[in-house]
């Protein structure tokens, strides 16, 4: 094999070696800012301020699936993990199955050279999450909050994901996500048509100090949630917050998280941080406090028991032709 085949052959084998979703790495998060209460993304002193990146470790990417924009993502190359997901919850357009697609790769955040290479130097791969034992990929924008398949595909993305104890995403972290969904469907609407559900939603997970998945991807010590949404009944601005460790909860089954105030998730992440962590560019500080059972328990929002699929099976399936091309 020639020098110019074998330089193009491993840049094929980036692009067409990994199933991916058509994102945009973006600074500033003006292209999908729609995701953001008052269009205005959070403020993380040193990491994001004004919707710009401050350090090169971070990506902006609005994750765009078929044409169209469905989330945006705040990634952190180093860890390989993200910082926050945001999306709008809006109510479900079509009934559908979870889907059971491959995990996708973000295109833009890897940069084709004619030179060797591993892959995925700036974000994790479907490999690094092989062997995980009590560990599986936690969603931070979950499938079960999209509103349409497309969307809930446009979520299997390695970049919407983190090491997630097993029995933390099956149990408490499951129930709550549950229990965020009937409280927007019952109390969020859009101010200007009370026809609409609608809350703008920020999860994100707080990095370990020194504990990687496979050598290589930061499991993190907490996970978070907050939204933001204009409540039906009181006719305010009002939000709901949860955060909890990611530890294993194999011997609490029965453990839930209770609803925080926004004022509270913005003080226990500024303590993580150690600086400014503010979620909402906007008068969200009302709790919006629900009453209610926990909703009953179901399967969780990981992919524990599809195929695991790597870059090389895709690799495989390219067509003959390619190969005889490749062999000269």
């Amino acid at each position: 094999m020639g020098q110019v085949k074998m330089h193009l052959f491993f840049s094929v084998l980036l692009v067409l070696g990994f199933p991916f979703i058509m994102t945009e790495v973006v600074d500033p998060f003006s292209k999908c800012s729609e995701f953001f209460f008052k269009g205005e993304p959070p403020t993380i002193k040193g990491i994001l301020e004004k919707s710009a990146s401050q350090n090169n470790r971070y990506k902006l990417v609005c994750q765009r699936y078929k044409n169209k924009y469905r989330f945006a993502t705040l990634y952190d190359r180093t860890g390989r993990i993200p910082v926050f997901s945001a999306y709008t919850y809006t109510k479900r357009q079509e009934d559908f199955k979870r889907p059971k697609i491959p995990w996708m790769i973000e295109p833009q955040l890897e940069i084709l050279t004619a030179e060797m290479r591993d892959p995925c130097v700036n974000q994790a791969c479907t490999e690094d999450y092989w062997n995980k034992q009590d560990l599986n990929r936690g969603h931070l924008f979950p499938q079960l909050h999209a509103a349409d398949k497309d969307t809930a595909i446009s979520t299997f993305t390695l970049t919407n994901i983190v090491p997630q104890k097993i029995s933390f995403n099956d149990g408490s972290w499951n129930l709550m996500e549950k229990k965020v969904k009937n409280v927007i469907d019952s109390h969020c609407r859009d101010e200007k048509d009370s026809n609409k559900i609608l809350a703008y939603v920020l999860t994100g997970a707080v990095p370990s100090q020194n504990e990687l998945l496979n050598e290589k991807v930061n499991i993190p010590s907490h996970m978070w949630t907050v939204f933001c949404c204009y409540n039906s009944k009181s006719k305010k601005w009002e939000s709901q917050a949860h955060w909890a460790k990611n530890i294993d909860e194999s011997k609490d089954e029965h453990k839930t998280i209770s609803e925080q105030s926004l004022e509270n998730v913005q003080e226990f992440l500024k303590g993580e941080y150690k600086g400014e962590y503010t979620l909402f560019q906007g008068d969200c500080s009302i709790l919006l406090n629900v009453d209610g059972s926990q909703p009953p328990k179901e399967d969780s929002d990981d992919q524990q028991n599809d195929e695991e699929m790597s870059y090389w099976s895709y690799f495989k399936q390219l067509p003959a032709k390619f190969w005889d091309w490749l062999r000269g």
